[in-house]
Parts: structure tokens; sequence; C-alpha cells
């Protein structure tokens, strides 16, 4: 067996040769594709009619290029966009023909929802640092639904987009208006600068780029054009909108306090219990300079954030759940260190869930904290400090989370400083803290080949050795390849308590090969046939892992997926784990499993799924199926359902697990929706229900109504009829945004 410390040498010598090329400069020509942008003093009324004489003085953008399906052939549909500013806001003005106005693909209204991007939409992207790494997003559908995001290391630099890489659920305060008429539709945008960060300069340029889907075609064009491999997000193909001056952000404070009231009735083996909740706190954001902005938060509160979906761990690591607390979502990316182009969770070193948060979900206090993110120059910082409060018979913990790094061309350098520290000894114990030390690289060689990797150490009160890992990664990506190759070394006590490491005490290798062929027949748009192998061992050199994956996915003309897939397993258990409380013994695995998937063109107001997987299973027999329908009832109702079934029969016993969704989403217009989402999990016969109503009543100031309940029934001897538990919380919070 080759050993460890000869496999990494034979990695590095393998990867030599790809970091000989000098720095790449910018792709494309930014004088290619320019505008400049002209000021004004008045400001156009944002109603979405396009027909106020100062929309006559802006330049016009109407020369837009297909990428798909015919990818340097002119737009099918002509587009245009007009460009104005008046130094405290941009303003932009799109005009969308189409020449069947009636097939103009649209029924989505709520706000930052994902289906705006499977509509006719028109999404503008902004540079305003020209690093051609970061950037801001804005995205319209005509009934004036909107989606922002942040963006990050060009969105990960390809299409599967990372989610550290894309920070949907930023929320700028901007308005738009969009109406449809005879010839297509329109749209007005009004993003104030107070929302963007870029540099103290005079005059300055931003990169730009613009990109509209016409959905009936599943046809996509754009002014600066971005070949296949690629999306909006690959700002180094941006053109530039020049000649900005005299920017104007005010006094650059916003001030957003909350009020929030509600009660909760909790039912316990026939005990209930009832409370009110009353709280205030408030949030401040404040420009330290214009590329530079301090956060405060007391008193924080997430009562309005969406609930996790209910899922079946049916392995033996930890499963990964997104974040959705809005205060740790905004420039999310420049906290972000570990692996983000790698396919599945490797080592995240900072994962903000760990903060306010239990391992089950309960939430912990969040007494206060600040942030300072931005940009000086080349420069990027990142610096954040929370303090928690007492909770569930713990002490209250302070964060602090350190990066700092450094832009050089397209490519970063730069480190983290994690720590954790309780605020108070428990008796009898030492007093808690775990801290993470690191440094990352983020290395553009060339256009299509990218190097990123880390070096990380961890320190824990008792732990000494066995604490450092690491991370490399080589990939190679163009219009018809994605081929990758990366080595991950993870100590035993190798501890990120602040982060997301599913698995240490490993040495892991990984190669990829992607081939996406375009047959031009049958429908079919593009195939993905790849295939990739991961070995792990652990740092003994002893073999614990096998993971061979084969897979053919193939997406049509009409935005449907079919995919098949193939994998072989080998586990090494050391030790005994359970899955849902059946023991796994310990000893040697080989399994496989296949799958098989389609998903119809998700633009139809109907739109459904369908996956099959049978497979073998730790010395036993696995079957998953699922299957998943939504309805577009109208442009401002729409329900979907899903529902999954895992049957497991293994040596030790059987189980089934069921778990089974219903949404509703009804959306009285733009700034008023309610989503509700009931969920059904037959492993802790529990139900589930969750609503949230959003009534957005001016840009930035919302109101929320939110109802969760949960009902889970054990059947008890003594008692039979007793409910287990009930509990229920009504909450109403209001949140109003004051800007200077």
């Amino acid at each position: 067996m080759m050993s460890p410390s000869k496999r990494a040498r034979l990695w590095a010598l393998a990867l030599l040769p790809l970091a000989a090329p000098a720095l790449s400069a910018q792709e494309g020509s930014r004088e290619a594709y320019s505008m400049n942008a002209v000021r004004v003093v008045a400001r156009p009324s944002i109603d979405g009619v396009l027909d106020e004489a100062i929309w006559q003085t802006a330049s016009v953008i109407d020369a837009f290029i297909q990428q798909e399906p015919s990818e340097g052939a002119p737009a099918t549909e002509r587009t245009e966009v007009r460009v104005l500013y008046d130094g405290g806001r941009l303003f932009l003005a799109v005009h969308a023909f189409d020449s069947e106005p009636a097939r103009v693909v649209a029924s989505e209204m709520r706000r930052d929802a994902e289906r705006i991007l499977d509509e006719d939409n028109f999404q503008v992207i902004l540079d305003t640092f020209q690093d051609s790494r970061s950037a801001y997003m804005f995205a319209v559908n005509p009934l004036g639904a909107q989606l922002d995001q942040q963006v990050f290391d060009e969105g990960g630099r390809d299409r599967r987009a990372s989610s550290s890489a894309i920070n949907r659920n930023w929320d700028g305060v901007w308005s738009v208006a969009a109406r449809t008429t005879d010839d297509g539709w329109t749209a007005e945008l009004e993003i104030p600068m107070v929302n963007l960060r870029f540099p103290e300069s005079d005059p300055q340029s931003w990169g730009i780029n613009f990109m509209r889907n016409i959905r009936r075609k599943n046809e996509e064009v754009y002014w600066a054009p971005i070949p296949r491999a690629f999306g909006l997000t690959r700002v180094s193909l941006a053109g530039s909108l020049n000649d900005l001056q005299a920017l104007d952000r005010g006094l650059d404070l916003r001030v957003k306090p909350y009020v929030l009231g509600g009660g909760r009735q909790r039912t316990n083996l026939g005990a209930t219990a009832d409370s009110t909740r009353g709280e205030f706190g408030l949030d401040l954001k404040y420009g330290v300079t214009a590329s530079l902005n301090l956060d405060v938060t007391v008193n924080t509160d997430f009562a309005q954030a969406e609930v996790d979906d209910e899922r079946v761990n049916l392995t033996r690591f930890a499963l990964f759940f997104p974040e959705k607390r809005e205060f740790f979502l905004e420039n999310a990316g420049q906290f972000a260190v570990g692996t983000p182009n790698s396919l599945g969770r490797i080592a995240d070193l900072f994962f903000s869930r760990r903060i306010g948060l239990t391992s089950t979900g309960a939430n912990v206090p969040i007494l206060g904290g600040a942030r300072l993110t931005g940009k000086v120059g080349s420069n990027n910082i990142a610096v954040m400090d929370l303090q928690t409060d007492d909770a569930f018979g713990q002490p209250g913990e302070n964060f602090l989370v350190a990066r700092y790094s450094r832009d050089v061309g397209r490519s970063q350098f730069g480190g983290i400083v994690v720590n954790k520290e309780a605020m108070r000894s428990v008796p009898g114990e030492r007093r808690r803290f775990n801290r993470t030390f690191a440094a990352d690289m983020n290395v553009v060689v060339t256009p299509s080949l990218t190097m990123d990797g880390f070096i990380a150490n961890t320190s824990t009160p008792g732990v000494s050795g066995s604490d450092i890992g690491g991370h490399f990664r080589a990939g190679w990506l163009d219009q018809s390849w994605r081929v990758y190759g990366e080595f991950t070394g993870l100590g035993k006590n190798f501890n990120p308590e602040v982060g997301f490491v599913p698995r240490n005490d490993m040495l892991r290798s990984k190669i990829h090969f992607e081939y996406n062929p375009r047959p031009g027949r049958w429908g079919i748009r593009m195939m993905e046939p790849m295939t990739n192998y991961t070995y792990i061992t652990d740092q003994s050199g002893r073999k614990m892992s096998t993971h061979w994956h084969m897979m053919v996915g193939t997406r049509f003309d009409n935005g449907a997926y079919l995919n098949v897939f193939h994998n072989r397993y080998f586990e090494r258990i050391d030790n005994q784990f359970r899955v849902n409380n059946v023991p796994i013994a310990p000893g040697d695995y080989d399994f496989h499993d296949w799958n098989f998937s389609f998903n119809s063109n998700p633009a139809r107001r109907v739109a459904a799924g369908v996956s099959f997987g049978p497979q073998t299973y730790y010395g036993g027999d696995r079957t998953d199926a699922s299957v998943n329908a939504s309805l577009r009832v109208s442009s401002q109702l729409a329900t979907s359902a899903s529902f999954s079934r895992n049957e497991v029969d293994l040596p030790a016993g059987s189980f089934t697990v069921d778990i089974a969704s219903f949404q509703i989403d009804y959306a009285y217009s733009p700034t008023l929706s309610l989503r509700s989402l009931t969920q059904r999990n037959s492993a802790t016969d529990q139900w589930s229900t969750s609503a949230r109503l959003r009534y957005i009543f001016r840009p930035g100031s919302d109101i929320y109504v939110v109802y969760d309940g949960l009902r889970r029934d054990v059947p008890l001897t003594a008692a039979p009829f007793v409910n287990e538990i009930r509990d229920h919380q009504l909450l109403i919070k209001m949140t109003y945004l004051l800007s200077f």
C-alpha cells in the first residue's frame, strides 16, 4: 500500500506544473463593451412606464448575444436597456420586446423566490470595485418580483455556484416596477448607492453586465457575452460603466429597530404551560468609508427566519443545514474559508449556525455584537464579534471571527482566526475555549485553471497533537470539460467547533472528470456524463472508505432534466453506530446504489419530479423513492408537495421512514406574501407547521406574522390518549428602517 506521505508527494508533483503559468490578466475586454454613465438632476418616476423624456438622455444598450441555445448568435427578441444616476441612486429602464407577448412566462410575485430565475426575467450585475471577483446582482420579472444577491469569487467560477460564493439571501433596499405591454414587458429599477460598496475615487468605473431570460424559448442572452460554461456571475467578462462622479451615500447611517410580541403554549404529557414574549432590539449599519461597513446588533432576534426542511440522516456523519438568519447572510462570503468548490461538504472553518443555535436547532439568545466588512484598496477585511447569553445550563459564549485577504489580480490570499470562549467556568471544569487559525488561497492561473486550498490548526484545552488540517484543489473548466483533483488531510484532533467538519482523522484524495457534449438532436441541449473516485484513509494510512461515482445527466431544450447515476462504496466501520436506532456492527462493507430521476420543465404551471434508488446498504438492502409536484394556480397562488420514503432492511433490524411536506405560497402583491409549510416525519412521529406572513410596507421595513406549531405523539401504556408534545407559538414582529 502506498504510504500517505508518498501519496501526498505524488499529488504535489502531479499538480506542480499547473502552477507554472503566470497569473492571467482579466478575461475579455471591458473596452469592447463599454458605456458612459449619464448623470441627471431629477429622478424618473419608478412606475414601469418608460414614456418620460429623461430616459431619452441615456445611451441605449440593445445588442444582446445568445448563450443558449445558439451561442454567439444575435438574440431572437430585442431588449433595450438604459442607465442613469443622480449621485445617490442608480436607475435602469428595461424594455423587453416580445413577438408573442401573450406567451411571456411570469407567475411569481414573491420577493427572492428561486422560481423568478426559471421564468422570463432581466438581471443586472455590478462589479463596483472592478476586482473581477465580487459583485451585486439584481433581477426582476414581468410581474415586478425582485431578487437580489451578493456574489463572491465569481460565484464559484462556474455554473455550479457554491453556497458560500453566492449569497442568495442578501436583501438590498431597492425599488422596482414592471408592466406587461402589447409588445412585451417593461421594468424600472432604482438602486440607492447606500446599498453598494465602492472605492473612494472620483471619477470611477464599475463592471456591469445584463442578461435576459426568454423562458418559452429557453433562451439566455447577454450584453457582454459569457461562454456556456459560466453564468452572469463571471464578472471578469463583464462590460464597464464609466465616468461615475460625485457618488453620494448621505450620512451612510441606517438604523433598523424592531419590536416583537407573542405567546406560546406547550403541552407535555398532559401538562400545559403558557407564556408570553415581548422584546425589542435594533440593527445599525454605518458606512465607515464608501467601501467599509460597520454593522451593530443588539438583542438580535430571528423569529422571521424560515424553518429547516425535514431530512433523514442515513449516514454516520452530521447533516448540513444552510444558514437562513438575516444577520449572518450579508457579506457571508467574506468569512468563508474551506472547501467551497468541492462537491459535498468536507470542511468549512467557519459555520455561522454554530452561533445562537444548539445542535438540535434550539435558539440560544444573542445579546449583541458587531461586524466590520469591506475593502481598503486590494485588502479585504471581515471582523465579527458576537455574545450569547446563558442557556440550557451552559454559560454564555463569545465568538470572534477575523478574516483578512488580499486580491492579487483575480486571485486572493488570506487567513482567518476563529475564537469561541465561554464567559465563565462550569464548576469542576476548566474554562472552555476553541480556536482555529488558517491561511488560504484562491489562485486563478489561467481563465480555465484555478487552484485553491487552506492549511489550518485548532486549539482546545486538554487536546494536543494531530490538530492540523489542510486542503488543496486544482481544477480545469472550459465549455466542454470539467476536471479537478483534490487532496484533504484532517488530523484526529482537528476540531473547529465554530465550523462544519463532518469527518476528521483522514487523508482524502479525489479525482473528477466531466464532459459536456451537445448532441443537437432528440430535444437534448446538453449531456453531463461524469465520473469521480474518492479514496480515504486514516492518518496512519489504513484504508477507511472508497467511493466511485458514475453519472449521466441530460438537459433538454425545454428545461427538463433526466439523471441516472451509480455509486460503489467501501466503508470500514471500527465502532458501532446507529441508523434510526438500528445498530451497524463494526466490519468492512461493500455496497452500491442506483438512482433514476426525472424533473419536468420547472417553468410550467404544473411541474413534477420523481426519483427511484434501489441499493445494497451495510450488509442489507435499501430502497429510496421520492416524488414532488408544484402547481401555479395563478400569478398569486402556488402550491407544492413532496413525499419521500426510505425502506431499509439490515441484519440487525428494519425500518421505513416517510417524510411528507405541503407548501402554500400566496402573494397578494410583490410586497405582501404568505408562505406556509407543513411537514410530517414518521421517524419522529412528528407533524410541524410553519406559516409566515410578510408585509413590506416600505423598502427595508417589514411586518411579520409568524406561526409555528409542532405535534408529536408517542403511545403511552399508562395513558394511551395523552398527547406527548404540543407546541404552538404565534409572534408578530415589526421592523422600521431609518436611513440618514
